[in-house]
């Protein structure tokens, strides 16, 4: 674990926070000094993480599609934290794999509606926050698939092509304070999330990754850890691979 202190004094928010990528980007936080708020649906896994990170973590039982409750999880946990300084927005789900054509019209809504509507709510209840304290970093967890187009993932793509685009526009609108946005796109990440993909559709990403493997939590959670620190200060609407070689443009 890394012996920087980059996050002393600062509150962080994670939405999905409970496990994962989001899980993992908390506890690198904690380990540089932040204290943090996890957000997410899953009240059981919620506790866990909580109890596993510590005193230095709060948490809010949130579904980020419910834009009111995104806005009160907001000043709950800048008042518990006593500011907030970090956004990390992890919270999201693959969706079934089917060819677009016979994708289930809930399943599609679904999907867009965690991963493109809980980003733009769990931003719209943060800024506000940030921008009164003159300060914040906000890094949205995107994916390779933004860029590239899954086949049998047309939602999954969709939504996190949509999470670029708002990345982008909102680190423009930013650009003359001290905010900066950025998103993260990985490409596959063993998580609880492959449970929700057919086994086929899994080769499929372990194809496309010229190293050859699969990405690592505690790897993503570095990229990240970065993007959320003062050292991210020139960039902002920009999109940073982490794909083991699978996209270079």
């Amino acid at each position: 674990m890394s012996e920087m202190r980059r996050f002393t004094d600062q509150g962080a928010i994670i939405t999905g926070g409970a496990a994962g990528i989001g899980l993992a980007c908390a506890k690198r936080l904690v380990a540089e000094g932040a204290r943090v708020s996890l957000w997410d649906l899953d009240q059981a896994a919620l506790a866990a993480a909580k109890a596993e990170i510590g005193a230095n973590a709060h948490s809010v039982a949130v579904d980020v599609t419910d834009a009111e409750a995104v806005m009160a999880a907001a000043k709950a946990s800048a008042a518990a934290l006593g500011r907030v300084d970090v956004m990390v927005a992890s919270a999201g789900i693959s969706g079934p794999n089917a060819p677009s054509w016979e994708y289930p019209l809930d399943a599609w809504r679904r999907v867009i509606d965690i991963n493109l509507h809980g980003v733009f709510h769990s931003c719209r209840a943060v800024v506000p926050i940030m921008r009164d304290a003159g300060y914040g970093r906000i890094v949205n967890i995107a994916s390779i698939a933004g860029k590239e187009g899954n086949p049998n993932a047309a939602a999954y793509s969709a939504s996190k092509a949509a999470v670029i685009g708002l990345t982008k526009s909102l680190g423009k609108e930013l650009a003359d304070t001290d905010i900066r946005v950025n998103c993260i796109t990985p490409a596959a990440v063993r998580t609880a999330i492959f449970a929700q993909m057919t086994e086929q559709h899994i080769n499929y990403m372990l194809s496309k990754i010229p190293l050859g493997r699969f990405g690592e939590v505690d790897e993503i959670a570095s990229l990240v850890a970065w993007l959320a620190s003062r050292e991210a200060s020139f960039s902002t609407g920009a999109v940073f691979d982490i794909s083991g070689g699978r996209a270079t443009y």
